[in-house]
């Protein structure tokens, strides 16, 4: 038996795991925008082509989402962590080493292949290991995730300034992912010599709600990775310079860090989510139309509020999928399915923008494609009442 203090250690340890590892799942994304210039100019990568570099990650967090409660329930939590954060630290290495777009393409796949996992499995630890604060603690994962897309922006200039070229600017990110990596294998519990089963996947996808998760958390964080990946290029084309723009996005990411810490905590004795996302889709919707319209006026203020909607609304979104059920395996597979559909939705937003680029010569159609989407999720979370989480996830169930 392990004395208190020891508990309190480890799961300390734990916590700090959580949110290292949460940092490095965003860096890779946000890091690309404000060198975007230099990276198209020196690799040939068209506007199209630099899409793929968040397109592919996200299309990969998508798909290995899915194989997410598999992957735990044959190999367990654990294992399946530590091979997430190597892929995410070998990833980065590589891209020291690349020379042409394609091969930082595959360094992307790899990133987001790495990401999908960790994304996969995270929530259903922290279910499990703090079963009384999984409010808190996800939205300390989320203030972590959105922090690393903060840094990612931030630092990726600096770095590439300091190294002389744009590949220092994002292959730092290995080092953040190896430390990770280390107190990842340091903190996490060893799994059981036999783990439980697993809910059928097919189980979970006959479940309206479910579906409409997936909907909502995807058309949502499409604005997310459309941001990340046009914010900076958006400036630039106004006269903005990288480390300006980088800033800018940086910004952005640390409003939505701060969202996704504080929002959970405001909204922790409330019952019913729904309010918190609507002010949250709210502030998205002044951003988008703010860049639509006024881009120039106030740009520091439209970067707050949209990290402050998209932050908000992604911690919130976790927190709503892990109340919909209270074992904290099945939990942590609806929050893994979640994000796989959404991923896969919100992967397509920023390639689509370039396309509306390339025909409109501006980014401002895309700009308005989100503010439809919101629109659209605004509707959807009409049916997300607390009263019908059980009924939406029993079995018998046909329609939520």
């Amino acid at each position: 038996m392990k004395s208190k203090s020891e508990n309190a250690a480890s799961g300390a340890l734990l916590l700090a795991a959580v949110a290292l590892v949460a940092l490095n799942l965003r860096p890779f994304l946000t890091g690309i925008g404000p060198l975007a210039a230099e990276i198209g100019l020196q690799t040939g990568l068209s506007l199209k082509g630099m899409a793929l570099l968040t397109l592919v990650p996200m299309l990969l967090m998508g798909g290995f989402a899915f194989a997410g409660p598999c992957l735990q329930a044959r190999i367990g939590a654990r294992l399946s962590m530590i091979g997430a954060l190597a892929l995410l630290t070998l990833g980065s290495l590589l891209r020291w080493f690349t020379t042409s777009g394609w091969q930082l393409v595959g360094t992307a796949a790899l990133l987001g292949l790495g990401a999908a996992v960790a994304q996969a499995v995270l929530p259903g630890i922290v279910k499990h290991r703090f079963p009384r604060h999984v409010g808190v603690v996800m939205g300390l994962y989320s203030a972590m995730l959105m922090g690393g897309g903060a840094l990612g922006a931030q630092v990726s200039p600096l770095a590439a300034r300091l190294g002389g070229s744009w590949r220092a600017g994002l292959a730092w990110m290995a080092l953040p992912a190896a430390v990770a990596l280390l107190l990842a294998a340091r903190s996490l519990p060893r799994d059981d010599a036999a783990r439980q089963g697993h809910t059928a996947l097919a189980d979970y996808l006959r479940r309206p709600r479910v579906w409409l998760l997936m909907a909502c958390f995807g058309l949502v964080n499409g604005g997310y990775s459309t941001v990340v990946a046009w914010l900076a290029p958006f400036y630039r084309e106004l006269g903005w310079s990288a480390a300006a723009s980088g800033s800018l996005l940086a910004i952005m990411a640390l409003c939505q860090a701060l969202s996704a810490l504080l929002l959970p905590i405001l909204a922790g004795k409330s019952a019913d989510r729904r309010p918190w996302l609507w002010l949250t889709l709210a502030m998205q919707a002044i951003g988008f139309a703010a860049l639509t319209l006024w881009p120039e006026a106030a740009p520091i203020a439209w970067a707050i509020l949209l990290g402050a909607g998209l932050g908000g609304c992604f911690a919130l979104s976790l927190i709503v999928a892990l109340e919909h059920l209270s074992d904290p395996a099945q939990a942590g597979a609806l929050s893994a399915l979640m994000q796989g559909g959404g991923f896969l939705i919100s992967a397509l937003p920023p390639w689509i923008v370039a396309v509306l680029h390339e025909s409109t010569g501006g980014f401002r159609v895309g700009w308005l494609l989100h503010l439809s989407c919101i629109a659209v999720v605004s509707a959807l979370y009409w049916r997300v009442a607390p009263a019908s989480y059980a009924g939406a996830m029993t079995p018998a169930m046909r329609a939520s």
